[in-house]
């Protein structure tokens, strides 16, 4: 502590990181926890013949929150893989990525790193439709690359390494980098791939679409089922609440300890000031006995038991202020009586 009491500097700097670090994982958990909420309360719908019925009786032909599971299938042409040979889908996205080992200069490593040089996605308008075709209800999937979870599968995956020659690995140990190679991907959505979708279902004219919602909620296109993703979410949710909890507690302890400092050192200086306020009216009692039998005041009395005389010389302070008794009566650690400094070793006085 520093002096009045106050927190060091690094006490009050750790309190306030560790007060921020625990609003912004709060912050994390009300978000997770709002939308497993909202994954709980979406009403779940069926695609089957009742499904245009629904949407009929529904506020504006419309459901805010809804859950619906299919299958995949294109609604004109299909995209082909360009590695895999009968591969279709509707969504496809080709990715090259640069991977290199870099030189840690703060902790003399080679540390991996991973960096997107080229990314393409490609997308055909698709359906979702029953898993038992035959009843012709099918729903419009709009935006699908603005859902938070896309389920793709990598149905290409290639690792192309470098070529270096000994120049060529000289001059990488003294830039601090060496190429590893380029990994070339391919991920696609493929057609009869089974579907769960969460987001706003709307009846517009004769289309049944499904869209990211307007309320804010994530929207979802995942191969998993609900009860899967609804439990994944609230995974998500236990974990930012321990986070929380665990950082909040720790918040609370750096706080109880600057508070107890804080309490250790008033209660320190409030002995202090009651010692030093019982010395002043031992001294004035003295004063005033004294004047009453016409005698005349000890000057080299000693200042805790005003009655032997000073016998100590407290080092490194320099105070001559105690008789040897009272100095072996002070309490561990012993200080000066007088400027409350800690007493390295004591030097007898002698009066000649």
């Amino acid at each position: 502590m520093e002096g009045g009491g106050r927190p060091s500097a690094v006490q009050a700097a750790l309190l306030a990181a560790s007060t921020a670090l625990t609003a912004l994982l709060y912050s994390v958990y009300r978000q997770k926890a709002r939308v497993a909420r909202g994954l709980q309360g979406a009403r779940r719908v069926r695609l089957d013949g009742e499904l245009r019925a629904v949407l009929l009786e529904a506020p504006g032909r419309c459901v805010p929150y809804a859950v619906i599971e299919g299958v995949v299938r294109s609604v004109k042409e299909t995209l082909s893989s360009q590695f895999v040979e009968n591969c279709k889908g509707v969504i496809q996205r080709l990715t090259l990525q640069e991977h290199k080992m870099v030189w840690n200069r703060t902790t003399h490593l080679w540390n991996d790193y991973e960096k997107i040089i080229h990314q393409r996605t490609n997308t055909t308008p698709f359906d979702l439709v029953p898993q038992e075709d035959g009843t012709g209800v099918t729903v419009r999937v709009m935006k699908p690359l603005d859902a938070a979870e896309l389920s793709l599968e990598t149905v290409y995956e290639k690792f192309h390494p470098s070529v270096q020659s000994f120049t060529d690995v000289i001059g990488h140990y003294i830039s601090g980098e060496r190429p590893k190679g380029i990994q070339e991907t391919e991920q696609m959505l493929k057609v009869g791939t089974a579907l769960t979708g969460v987001g706003e279902l709307v009846l517009d004219n004769a289309t049944i679409k499904l869209q990211p919602p307007k309320q804010g909620m994530p929207y979802y296109l995942s191969g998993m089922d609900f009860d899967s993703l609804l439990q994944k979410q609230e995974s998500n949710v236990r974990f930012w609440k321990i986070l929380t909890v665990v950082f909040g507690f720790a918040t609370c302890a750096v706080l109880f300890f600057i508070l107890r400092k804080q309490y250790r050192h008033h209660r320190e200086r409030r002995h202090l000031r009651q010692m030093q306020d019982e010395f002043r009216q031992a001294q004035e009692r003295l004063l005033r006995e004294t004047n009453a039998e016409g005698g005349e005041t000890l000057k080299n009395a000693c200042v805790i038991c005003l009655s032997s005389i000073k016998s100590c010389v407290f080092l490194e302070c320099g105070h001559v202020c105690s008789c040897k008794e009272c100095y072996r009566a002070l309490p561990e650690p012993k200080k000066c009586p007088i400027c409350r400094q800690a007493i390295s070793r004591v030097v007898p006085l002698y009066n000649s």
